[in-house]
């Protein structure tokens, strides 16, 4: 079950969302009174009633907005309470013994540390310390500093012999809102409308009901995950968890934000879950590959993986797919041409020798073509050059080599940096193909310069659909709905895709 957080400043946005959250199939409600500019009319509030409702009046050092005097807070929770028209209340566990249980309402007994997140015996003496107190159900919920942080909290769930729902706030904390069902809370939080800013790091509602599917997780879930820094713009859970809807598989797929450096300790972490298998990105393509405990071919070549799979015997084998995901979107844009050139027999030019940047260079090169690599950071150009066998040249030097086909494997030009490009549109010539590897946005400045010098183009939306089904087939063993998937990208980019969760005005 999903308990659906509401705070507006005034009344009247507030019954608006409340209806909209109905309507929207809401089952539980938590209205954040601290919110309110002025003091709550409970007759007026909460004339509509579809659902059961939480009172909560958070104060700032627990990351609300309550602005007047704590005995005022508490007077307010008590007029919840007695008011009779909430069925449960919010209760931090420093003031819970102070407000004595009335009626019928059921009491939320929490903990909240937006600065941080306590080591595990601090947790345990948190938790002893509330399972002591008259609760219907407990909440923890701190800020995670690393992502292993999400598996500590987690761990807490099953071993409380009272309802409990642990969770972790901020960007960090993102897969244990999404899984904290699975360990066996009895609900999680979302936000009718996140950007009001009621909890770092908290999902809207209809990211848990359409893209996560948070009711339809349990115990037996195979979760998958994508790791990277930054992840917040990845397409990867939308169009995974939209390819395992579809098919009516028991899977979940969750975004995981890790820094740089923190891989290795994450993966450890979760295994706990345990996650099945991972979509990396950057930084850490080339640490993945240097985790795994088998490679493939191309891997093993590159120095750099998109993918890892759990073994049974415990590990994970690492999978290129971004080349083969390349080679097939640029084999299929050369079968469509007059003459149906052969790649070997053209020239390519690869900017960028990152972890996609390798791999499509060693694949090209496989293939016979004739590669070079312009890279930013000399060093890593020579040093693929070297590793591959294909030629290199300075950043500078791009302007200089002829080129049939122009493959962009740097990030210049993905959003938010969207007036970027990598190369000169005078650069551009009529005939030649040029490929972006960048897919959000799809329509790049450098595809839209090319388009307009006459050249064929190849967005990365193709590509990045194409690795998606090839990890889809390698996680699940069954064959991607290509299509669904490719929709989902192409609605989730398009710029008059209209949201069905509105922003409504102040």
């Amino acid at each position: 079950m999903l308990c659906v957080s509401i705070g507006r400043t005034r009344h009247k946005m507030m019954i608006a969302e409340i209806q909209e959250a109905a309507r929207r199939g809401a089952e539980f409600i938590e209205l954040r009174l601290d919110f309110l500019s002025k003091a709550p009319d409970f007759q007026r509030l909460l004339g509509y009633k579809p659902c059961p409702f939480v009172a909560t009046v958070r104060r700032q050092d627990d990351g609300g907005r309550w602005s007047r005097s704590e005995q005022e807070r508490q007077t307010l929770l008590r007029l919840c309470i007695a008011s009779g028209h909430f069925e449960w209340v919010d209760l931090e566990t420093d003031i819970a013994d102070k407000i004595p249980r009335f009626g019928k309402v059921k009491r939320i007994v929490s903990y909240h540390n937006a600065r941080q997140c306590p080591n595990n015996e601090e947790l345990q003496t948190i938790l002893q310390k509330m399972l002591q107190q008259d609760a219907d159900v407990l909440k923890i919920a701190v800020r995670a500093e690393h992502p292993a942080d999400n598996i500590r909290v987690l761990s807490l769930i099953p071993k409380s012999p009272k309802p409990l729902v642990a969770l972790c706030m901020g960007d960090l904390g993102i897969p244990s809102r999404i899984l904290c069902g699975r360990f066996g809370a009895p609900f999680s939080y979302c936000a009718f409308n996140k950007e009001r800013g009621i909890a770092p790091g908290i999902l809207s509602m209809e990211e848990m009901q359409k893209v996560y599917a948070y009711d339809r997780i349990g115990k037996t879930t195979r979760v998958f995950a994508v790791v990277g820094d930054p992840i917040e713009h990845s397409l990867s859970p939308l169009v995974h968890n939209a390819a395992f809807q579809g098919l009516g598989l028991d899977c979940v797929y969750v975004p995981m934000r890790v820094p740089k450096g923190e891989l290795a300790s994450t993966l450890r972490a979760f295994d706990e879950v345990p996650i099945s298998g991972y979509s990396v990105t950057l930084p850490h393509k080339e640490t993945a590959a240097q985790l795994a405990k088998e490679k493939d071919e191309l891997t093993r070549l590159a120095g750099s993986t998109n993918t890892l799979v759990r073994l049974t015997e415990g590990g994970f084998r690492a999978v290129n797919t971004d080349a083969p995901a390349a080679l097939e979107a640029l084999q299929e844009k050369l079968a469509s041409l007059p003459g149906r050139p052969k790649l070997q027999n053209l020239h390519v030019l690869v900017l960028g020798a990152g972890g996609v940047g390798r791999a499509i260079v060693f694949a090209l090169v496989k293939t016979g073509a004739s590669v070079v690599v312009a890279n930013r950071t000399l060093e890593r150009a020579e040093k693929l050059a070297q590793d591959s066998g294909c030629r290199f040249v300075d950043w500078n030097g791009r302007y200089q080599t002829r080129f049939d086909v122009l493959i962009n494997c740097t990030s210049v030009g993905m959003f938010p940096n969207v007036d970027e490009t990598p190369m000169h549109h005078s650069a551009l010539q009529p005939g030649q193909i040029v490929f972006d590897t960048v897919y959000n946005p799809e329509t790049t400045l450098l595809i839209r310069e090319a388009r307009e010098r006459g050249c064929q183009v190849i967005t990365g939306v193709e590509m990045f659909v194409r690795q998606a089904a090839l990890q889809f087939r390698l996680f699940t063993g069954k064959e991607p709905p290509l299509d669904l998937m490719r929709k989902t990208v192409r609605r989730a980019l398009s710029p008059v895709h209209l949201r069905e969760e509105e922003d409504l005005p102040e």
